[in-house]
């Protein structure tokens, strides 16, 4: 077995916003074009993208959306969703990122929770914008290609604002994903300039980041895998943006020919579409060196269909939305196939026993722990779940199952946590079953993942029918009309009880245990 890399050194706290750190580098290549549309080819130079938030920043500020408050955006990745972003930030207020196939009920929980004052969105998605609005506090909708200067994005933009709006960059919460937990709805998680910055400046190191390199975003910006480590390393590393608002394999393959990428940024099914669809053949992709895989663990199998595929490294990284969100990833100069990485610099990492939190031996399982300055403030408005997550030394449990081998590499086995993980996106069963009981035919329910080679799992749901039953298409149907579309079941099992422990909690290992005879025997 190789050896492992060397650790990295611990990169300096810089004393910078995220904003002005994008801009450092921007600033050194003005007319650099650093942001392009995929689908029309509208491009935005280093200049031209530190004017316009400049701008939007001084409009903001000025129709009293600045310093203090909250905006929400809820849009497909173009180059104007990176301006809205950074003029937020500029200008000292918070951004809250939805995601654009939410529905109306999802936006409003959203919106309230988080106390947005303005909803930036597209036309498309007008009417779930609407409808989000008036069920929350009636916030003003302005649309990224609108008509009218009242409700378009242009008619936001003020007289610049040149610096920095003064922030505490430790304590002001520069942005508000929202992560699925275990229980209740979607948190909105509280990261400071400070969290981004540094693993923006993490990442940079531990990936050998070049100047000059371009990428296809397809990742959703919503998404804090799209945001920090392909929007915001790009921008501020020296590089380029190519953004698509959807995976869309030729154009994808396309811009990573036409711009030489030296990398693709993806997740586990995207990999798989790389490892099997013939179409890869027809591109010219001989300038990749690496393919890098997150949001969901990468088998070795899959990983070296790739690699041998694309005549490349294929590497993986770990990370959650409450670590801004990368702690390992694994190096290019030493690779190891199936692994999630090594920690990152200024990251710690232990491995606990989960009955007894002690910490344990070399290729031990038990939860994996991890302590650094990209460690979220906590969760908005929830202080028992930040108390339950983070300890009071600043460990954050991150509810994976993990092993470190005796080189430091860390992989991921299993999950403590019950999130299912789909296509790269978080959903907690504990929302999709209280969508379930919702029902008025449906008494008790109960989700689950299927593995799925394709989406890495699927949910699934058991369901203690009232009289007269559903139908599976009319549950389907009320799901399609109150959750977003990675939140679908994709199977349901009438049964007659959920098995429960004594203190009633859902014994999820019978019901998977099920499901794997079921498709053994099928």
């Amino acid at each position: 077995m190789a050896s492992p890399a060397p650790a990295l050194a611990d990169v300096p706290l810089t004393d910078l916003s995220i904003t002005e750190r994008v801009f450092q580098d921007l600033d050194t290549r003005p007319d650099a074009v650093v942001l392009t549309d995929g689908t029309t080819g509208r491009a935005l130079t280093a200049a031209e993208f530190t004017d316009q938030v400049k701008r939007l920043a001084g409009g903001l500020t000025a129709r009293g959306f600045g310093a203090g408050h909250t905006v929400a955006l809820m849009a497909p990745n173009l180059p104007e969703y990176c301006v809205v972003f950074h003029a937020v930030a500029w200008a000292g207020g918070t951004i809250t990122t939805l995601n654009p196939t939410y529905t109306a009920a999802e936006v409003s929980h959203q919106l309230n929770d988080s106390g947005a004052e303005l909803l930036i969105t597209v036309p498309m998605f007008g009417e779930t914008a609407a409808e989000g609005v008036a069920g929350s506090h009636n916030q003003p909708v302005v649309f990224i290609g609108g008509d009218t200067d009242d409700t378009a994005l242009e008619g936001l933009l003020g007289e610049p604002i040149e610096q920095q709006v003064a922030v505490d960059l430790d304590e002001h919460i520069v942005v508000l994903p929202y992560s699925s937990g275990t229980t209740g709805l979607p948190k909105g998680v509280m990261l400071s300039h400070r969290n981004l910055v540094v693993n923006v400046d993490q990442v940079l190191a531990a990936a050998d980041f070049r100047p000059g390199e371009v990428a296809a975003g397809f990742l959703p910006f919503f998404h804090i895998y799209g945001m920090n480590v392909i929007m915001n390393v790009h921008l501020a590393g020296g590089g380029g943006i190519v953004t698509l608002p959807r995976f869309d394999l030729p154009l994808f393959l396309q811009i990573c020919q036409d711009h030489k990428s030296r990398r693709m940024w993806i997740v586990p099914p995207v990999a798989l579409a790389l490892a099997k669809h013939p179409l890869v053949d027809d591109y010219d992709l001989s300038a990749l060196e690496q393919v890098f895989s997150g949001a969901a663990p990468l088998g070795a199998e899959l990983s070296d269909a790739v690699a041998a595929r694309l005549d490349c490294v294929s590497l993986q990284g770990f990370g959650m939305t409450e670590l801004s969100p990368v702690s390992h990833q694994t190096p290019a100069r030493a690779p190891r196939s199936g692994a999630s990485g090594l920690p990152l610099p200024n990251t710690e990492c232990r491995i606990v026993d989960i009955e007894t939190g002690a910490d344990l031996s070399a290729g031990s399982e038990g939860e994996l722990w991890i302590r650094g300055p990209q460690v979220m403030k906590g969760y908005l408005n929830n202080p028992e779940a930040t108390a339950n997550t983070i300890t009071e030394d600043g460990w954050l449990k991150t509810g994976d199952i993990a092993i470190i081998d005796e080189d430091g590499y860390m992989f991921i086995v299993d999950r403590l946590k019950e999130l299912i993980k789909y296509k790269g996106f978080q959903v907690a069963p504990a929302e999709l079953e209280a969508t379930l009981v919702s029902h008025d035919a449906i008494t008790d329910a109960a989700v689950v993942g299927l593995p799925d080679d394709e989406a890495g799992e699927l949910p699934v749901a058991f369901v203690v029918a009232g009289d007269p039953a559903p139908t599976v298409e009319a549950i389907q149907a009320f799901f399609g009309d109150t959750l977003a579309h990675y939140k679908q079941v994709h199977a349901v099992h009438f049964v007659d009880a959920i098995p429960k422990s004594a203190s009633g909690k859902i014994l999820r290992r019978l019901l998977r245990s099920q499901l794997q005879a079921d498709t053994t025997t099928g």
